[in-house]
């Protein structure tokens, strides 16, 4: 048998979420911040390792060149990778909490609707 959802439940339902969504987004937050740290770290690595490779007495092409500086920085550029992750992780947790509010929303109408027809 359903259980009978009542309005408070649902109230409940939403305060709880609103609670979530505020975590999330803090969350958010701090991954983002740490994902700009480290990007911008990689980028200025990249371009030292580029420059450190130009010499005038061997010449590499452009691709050797950036091809070098990632192995010079594989490192950072995993914890770039991962940083990514985490922003993407991050972000699909709010639109998940956000979706979870959409539908217990939808939810709450429908008893309203149902209690009144009662």
């Amino acid at each position: 048998m359903a259980e009978i959802i009542t309005p408070a439940m649902v109230e409940k339902r939403l305060h709880s979420l609103s609670k979530e969504i505020d975590e999330a987004h803090y969350i958010l937050i701090g991954v983002e911040s740490r994902y700009n740290a480290t990007r911008g770290q990689y980028e200025v690595a990249m371009a030292r390792s580029r420059m450190n490779k130009s010499h005038p007495d061997f010449k590499l092409t452009a691709v050797q060149r950036d091809d070098d500086a990632l192995l010079d920085n594989a490192e950072a550029h995993m914890n770039l990778a991962i940083a990514e992750a985490e922003v993407k992780a991050a972000r699909a947790n709010v639109q998940r909490i956000r979706t979870q509010v959409d539908i217990a929303r939808s939810i709450s109408v429908s008893v309203r609707a149902s209690m009144e027809i009662a």
